[in-house]
């Protein structure tokens, strides 16, 4: 599969092929992601649609089949999910890093995934769960380590293909993201849930055959564990992992043998753990005496960031939980007589990315060799101030269908855009922002704590729904708009402070 997309390069040695003028192995990353991302957006754009089917929530006319879920407990399970594969990008780079190498894990996690897909075609609820626990343990896995395989494909941070490498990364990510809904959500939601969540299996599958045949063409680093466990370390963690798994199934056992279990002994404790973990894990470091006063400031001046990527993320992820049964109940499924699933928005924000990205990277560079590129705090209170901007103008298409009115597409075209606008001003900047402002000793940890944002505000999501609160109620989209909005503001108001703790980093 790789040889397809590659091609000779005059400037290679010995007229070795590459890709695009990459090295040959970004081919083989390039199409594991992407058809990981095709598995994984195309069961995201299914989820809340088979939890309600069949129930209350459902939209009238859907297909039945699903698990009748209410609309809060779909929206709950689906923030908690999203929120665990983020949580599990720590340990994953900790499998890389400690245990297996990136190689070995990212292999193991496509079969995790697939597996886990394959679960989720099999009817019954207790294989769904199956299913999205392995799915999501095996995302986390991928997700740590396959990046930083592309970055052993370079020689150092100074190669100068190294940025257009990770660029053409993340179109294959896009890619993925895009195909998705349209292939695996359209079978899925309109023909058989199971064939759908079965197709996301079969891509997940090609990812891995893709990747299996293309080993040979990554860098060596990738196979080596960075810095292996000792023995004492492993029968260390061996023994606390045992306990810990002890534990649980006694205490559940428990639990199920008196009657009490319901979903929410499941859904809270993780929702409270996807809370809890990343404040621990931020208290942690800043408590760390080892850190230099400057350092110690930087991680000051972080914590607005990632309490302002925190609401981001409550607010952008339920694109996939909130607005997508907000389309499928509310809004008209058919463009001049062009009827269409209502699975196909997931594909607005990898278009909106693909084609947007560029035009903000050119932007950015023109305003810079003008003197006048906003600086990093400035573009996180932009991203915020949009993706609250994104939930008023929500309210307006809310208020419009409030009598049964199916309401225009484009309503959700222009929200989805808006998001899209905010993501590209926050979330590139944050990753390169968490590069900077991490402390020496931190500095592979602090990727895992920016992801640990979306956890955060996804759990946030999760447990609103579990407490009761109606997510698809005007009240509680204007208040989140609001809080986001004002969470901007706060941020451009304090920005010298802000910037002062930063240091030297702009």
């Amino acid at each position: 599969m790789a040889s397809s997309l590659t091609k000779d390069s005059a400037s290679t040695a010995g007229g070795e092929k590459t890709f695009f003028g990459h090295p040959r192995g970004l081919a083989t990353l390039f199409l594991t992601e992407m058809w990981e991302r095709f598995s994984y957006y195309g069961m995201r754009a299914l989820l809340v649609y088979y939890l309600v089917s069949g129930g209350a929530d459902a939209a009238t006319g859907s297909q039945g089949g699903g698990l009748a879920m209410t609309a809060a407990t779909a929206t709950a399970i689906y923030s908690v999910y999203v929120s665990m594969v983020y949580l599990m990008a720590m340990p994953g780079g900790w499998f890389g890093d400690r245990v297996w190498g990136a190689r070995k894990t990212v292999a193991i996690a496509g079969a995790v995934i697939m597996v886990g897909h394959l679960s989720l075609a099999l009817p019954g609820q207790a294989m769904f769960f199956v299913g999205l626990i392995l799915v999501a343990a095996g995302s986390g896995l991928l997700k740590a380590n396959i990046s930083t395989m592309v970055g052993h494909l370079y020689d150092g941070p100074e190669d100068p293909r190294r940025d257009g490498g990770f660029t053409l990364f993340y179109i294959g990510i896009n890619l993925g993201a895009f195909v998705a809904p349209f292939v695996i959500g359209t079978v899925g939601k309109e023909h058989n849930w199971h064939f759908g969540f079965a197709l996301a299996a079969v891509g997940m599958g090609l990812g891995l055959l893709q990747f299996l045949l293309g080993t040979r063409h990554l860098s060596p680093k990738s196979n080596i564990v960075p810095n292996p466990l000792s023995p004492e370390e492993r029968r260390a963690v061996l023994l606390k992992v045992t306990g810990a798994v002890l534990a649980v199934a006694v205490f559940y056992g428990v639990v199920v043998a008196i009657g009490a279990f319901t979903l929410n002994w499941a859904l809270v404790p993780l929702t409270l753990a996807g809370l809890v973990i990343p404040v621990a894990v931020l208290v942690r470091i800043k408590r760390d005496k080892e850190l230099s006063s400057t350092e110690q400031s930087k991680m000051n001046g972080y914590i607005w960031f990632f309490v302002a990527a925190a609401i981001f993320w409550m607010i952008y992820d339920q694109g996939g939980s909130t607005l997508s049964l907000f389309a499928d109940d509310k809004t008209a499924d058919s463009v001049f007589g062009f009827a269409f699933s209502a699975t196909w928005y997931q594909s607005l924000n990898p278009l909106f990315v693909m084609a947007l990205a560029p035009v903000f990277a050119w932007l950015w560079l023109w305003l810079a060799r003008k003197n006048q590129e906003p600086n990093t705090i400035v573009k996180f209170a932009m991203g915020l101030v949009l993706v609250g901007a994104s939930f008023f103008v929500f309210i307006v298409p809310m208020g419009m269908a409030g009598d049964g009115t199916k309401v225009s597409p484009m309503w959700l075209v222009s929200i989805y855009m808006i998001q899209t606008i905010g993501e590209l001003c926050l979330s590139p900047v944050g990753l390169s922002v968490t590069t900077k402002m991490a402390p020496q000793k931190y500095a592979s940890q602090m990727m895992g704590v920016w992801f640990l944002a979306v956890t955060a505000g996804d759990c946030t999501t999760g447990l609103l729904s579990l407490a009761g609160v109606d997510l698809n109620g005007t009240g509680i989209i204007a208040m989140e708009a609001s809080l986001a909005a004002l969470a901007g503001v706060a941020v451009f108001m304090y920005r010298k402070k802000v910037q002062t703790l930063m240091g030297n980093v702009h």
